[in-house]
């Protein structure tokens, strides 16, 4: 039985009133399942914590800079290559993608931890890079499952949505940090360990909740998830609180147990507002037809009369492929798969990604040894990683709501938002280059900020110019330039300039890289030329995104979502 026709055999079951039909409603509710999807994405944030273990790693493998970057880069491949779990969605039940990705996400970090631990000999760079790949690229079947199925069910809110979903994504690593320091104390390789299981364990608990629905119009809709924000919004500021608080004093475990369990309650808060919503839809369907009376305009029972009696249509010729690809539909309805990929304005969002999250993510993987070579504790490092994860949550959902609401008020085109994101990263990226005291605490602040709101509004435009009939494929192929611009920027750029500069500094010292396990660099001077390249960078990539402003804005200023509010209007007529 497909899943459309097993939803709708249930909710059939379920209409008769109970507790069990009550109980049923809600588990198999629109609303229950977007909480999930909020506890899935919560665990979907692994990839962030890489600055926290990868001195493990480094330390423990006897690796140099470039080959830790090299396993930075293919942990961005495989969480960005998330083509394979789009084109699974197209073809399999939502349950199935959560199931492979829960796989994927256990076997690949558990390898990785087994390799740090010691339990097995020492892997080969390359097995512990298909590790790290396999395991990163499983939270893509998480936000294929999650984020696109949420965004289907409430696509009028796509942009709110969007950016809570990847707003506790940006929360995760802040999260998980809690959880492993409450589990397993100060052991950054039991981390690795809590990375392979809470992800995995999360998307088969929930492998059933989440799914595709009937598209319903609530008139609260938008201040349900208001409340949704200010939860997570309480939620990250406890969660700066608490981090700020473990760099000034060292908590005893009893302290990390009661901050992971508040966090815990916190995180758990929006599933009462959700219990509470579907109660509200349960109540509705309850009542009998003739209870609910809707006032209908002239101009809808005008359009009811011309659906009833539509003009006899003319059947068009067959189009081949090739003229399918050429010709291209209007901007907003839905283009084929191809018709997208080879659109000007995808070539665009590309070369913008690319300098953009490969900026981004460099930044972000480096975090850890930047703070090192600038003379700050470990303990400080951590806090530093997470205040990226925090500040990434603030940048997911301010992109996400502020974008949303200046569209709807202003008309003012989402890729303008863009625009602006990507300068204020490149001032993150120059205050690293040029360091002075405290600063990597404000450029903390400014990329996690900037590198969160890229992704929302980057996923917000996708579902936006091109439809949401493949939208599964098409915002996985939409972030393929992020590990592209990773590879270049972070493997072949800043780790080959940081390792020059560590050689350098053991050739005054009269030593050679044989001399020394681990190959560091300390100083100002070792990542001031990298990322003083990635601040150009990035700002050339705002302004290719203004071309993008360019072409959009006669889009933008129409009514976007009229065509899934007469297509929700036309549904409650039938």
């Amino acid at each position: 039985m497909g899943e459309t026709s097993m939803t709708s055999a249930i909710h059939g079951r379920g209409g008769g009133g109970g507790a069990c039909g009550m109980v049923l409603h809600i588990l198999r509710g629109r609303w229950f399942s977007v909480f999930a999807s909020f506890l899935i994405m919560a665990g979907a944030g692994a990839t962030y914590l890489f600055g926290i273990y990868s001195k493990e790693i480094k330390a423990t493998l006897g690796y140099d800079q470039t080959t830790l970057n090299l396993l930075g880069f293919f942990k961005d491949l495989g969480a960005n290559v998330g083509v394979l779990s789009g084109l699974l969605a197209e073809v399999t039940p939502t349950w199935f993608v959560l199931l492979v990705g829960s796989a994927m996400n256990f076997s690949g970090y558990f390898m990785i931890w087994l390799a740090v631990a010691g339990k097995i000999a020492k892997p080969k760079v390359w097995h512990m890079c298909a590790y790290i790949c396999i395991g990163a690229n499983s939270q893509n079947f998480a936000n294929t499952g999650a984020l696109v199925t949420c965004v289907k069910n409430f696509p009028e809110s796509r942009g709110v949505m969007l950016g809570l979903l990847k707003g506790f994504v940006g929360l995760s690593g802040a999260v998980m940090t809690q959880l492993y320091l409450a589990i397993y104390g100060n052991d950054s390789k039991s981390l690795i360990l809590l990375i392979a299981w809470l992800p995995a364990a999360l998307s088969v608990v929930f492998v059933y909740t989440v799914r595709t629905m009937k598209v319903e119009r609530q008139p609260n809709e938008l201040n349900v998830f208001y409340q949704f924000l200010y939860v997570s919004i309480v939620l990250a500021l406890f969660l700066m609180g608490v981090t700020i608080a473990q760099k000034q004093v060292v908590f005893p475990h009893w302290a990390y147990a009661t901050s992971a369990s508040i966090c815990c309650f916190l995180l758990f808060v929006p599933l009462f507002i959700s219990i509470r919503e579907d109660l509200v839809l349960w109540n509705l369907k309850k009542q009998p037809p003739s209870e609910i009376r809707v006032e209908k305009p002239v101009e809808v029972e005008l359009k009811e009369k011309e659906i009833t009696n539509p003009e006899p249509e003319e059947k068009k010729p067959p189009v081949s492929c090739w003229t399918s690809i050429c010709n291209k539909p209007p901007r907003g309805e839905d283009y084929t798969i191809l018709q997208a990929l080879l659109s000007l304005d995808m070539l665009v969002l590309f070369v913008a990604t690319l300098f953009g999250l490969g900026s981004s993510l460099t930044a972000v993987d480096n975090l850890g040894q930047i703070g090192e070579s600038l003379g700050y504790p470990q303990r400080t490092v951590s806090s530093f990683v997470s205040l990226v994860s925090i500040y990434n949550y603030f940048g997911r959902v301010f992109s996400g709501f502020v974008s949303e609401s200046l569209l709807v008020k202003y008309k003012m085109p989402r890729p303008l938002m863009m625009t602006i994101v990507l300068i204020l990263a490149s001032i993150g990226y120059l205050i690293i280059a040029f360091p002075f005291p405290g600063s990597l605490y404000i450029a903390s602040i400014i990329t996690g900020f900037a590198f969160g709101a890229q992704l929302p509004l980057l996923f917000a435009i996708i579902s936006e110019l091109f439809g949401l009939k493949y939208y599964s494929t098409l915002f996985n192929c939409g972030q393929l330039a992020s590990p592209i611009g990773s590879y270049i920027l972070n493997v072949k750029i800043t780790g080959m300039l940081y390792d020059r500069q560590a050689l350098e500094e053991l050739a005054k010292k009269g030593l050679t890289r044989s001399d020394v396990k681990e190959l560091v660099c300390i100083g100002t001077q070792c990542y001031r030329n990298s990322f003083s390249i990635l601040a150009g960078g990035t700002f050339f990539g705002a302004l290719i995104s203004l071309v993008l402003v360019m072409r959009t804005r006669k889009f933008y200023r129409s009514d976007i979502y009229k065509k899934f509010r007469e297509s929700v209007d036309a549904d409650a007529r039938n």
